[in-house]
């Protein structure tokens, strides 16, 4: 329950901001964590980017002021952070499907996009099979790609980047890399600083690491592993917000800020559906 009132404590501010300065670091702040783990949360859990999520406030508000009041378009724009014109009629335009001067006319049809609320919801949801496990330090090699903060451009990063390793032969030497625990073809988010934030595709192992690949070792730590059957990407996405918003809360352990893990089976050709786990890092509460 605390991890929710951090979240929604964050909300708050953004809300509070919308005419003002964001700052993701005080959000993070807020929310207890990181600012990129704030914002890899905040996606998971809202099924938006945290950027995308405060565009489409700024242009709902910015809606409701051209419709009810005499204001210049410009200063509106400026109100929400916006310095150039363009900037915001393109803003407003891929939220509202119209420009900001014609949303002031009457029977123009606009999007509102309500302030996110967190809270927990009764429902006959199904169980989350789950147990947990310690692990000394697990070392991973594989290939990787360089990820950004923005959790918007990193869904197109990840996708494209999985397309192209299945197209080379350095997948299935990865797969023949497996023989620690995790067992599988291992997809792990890597946050060092602003500067170094990488995805690999990889493997648990203790092989010596081949030419054109990477090592990295995750900490020794305690995980909650979940597993699930059916098509990856949507299942594996659901286990995460699911985590966050149905288990944690209850839990008595708090999100440790590891990189998670997503674990698939060997196969050919590219994962689609089967079986797979997600692996949380976790600390008891203090």
């Amino acid at each position: 329950m605390e991890w929710l009132k951090k979240l929604g404590a964050a909300i708050d501010y953004i809300e509070d901001h919308l005419d003002k300065e964001i700052s993701y670091d005080e959000a993070a702040r807020i929310a207890c964590c990181s600012p990129y783990y704030f914002q890899r949360i905040f996606s998971y859990v809202s099924g938006v980017s945290l950027a995308e999520y405060i565009r489409r406030r700024k242009m709902t508000q910015a809606a409701f002021e051209l419709q009810r009041t005499d204001i210049k378009v410009i200063d509106v724009a400026l109100k929400y952070g916006y310095s150039s014109p363009t900037s915001f009629h393109r803003a407003f335009q891929n939220v509202h499907g119209i420009t900001p001067t014609a949303a002031r006319a009457m029977g123009s049809i606009l999007q509102a996009y309500p302030s996110i609320q967190f809270k927990i919801e009764i429902t006959g949801g199904s169980a989350m099979a789950y147990h947990i496990t310690e692990k000394q330090p697990l070392r991973i090699v594989g290939i990787r790609i360089p990820m950004v903060e923005d959790m918007e451009e990193n869904r197109k990063i990840v996708p494209d980047f999985w397309k192209l390793a299945l197209q080379g032969n350095q997948f299935s030497e990865i797969c023949r890399l497996s023989n620690q625990k995790p067992n599988g073809i291992l997809g792990i988010s890597v946050y060092k600083n602003p500067k170094e934030i990488y995805y690999y595709i990889g493997a648990a192992t203790n092989a010596p690491v081949p030419s054109g690949m990477y090592e990295y070792e995750i900490p020794a730590a305690a995980w909650v592993v979940f597993e699930n059957d059916g098509c990856f990407k949507e299942d594996v996405q659901s286990v995460f917000r699911r985590f966050y918003m149905e288990w944690l809360p209850f839990s008595g352990y708090k999100y440790a800020e590891l990189p998670d893990i997503e674990v698939y089976p060997i196969c050919d050709g590219q994962p689609l559906h089967g079986r797979s786990e997600v692996w949380i890092a976790i600390n008891k509460e203090d």
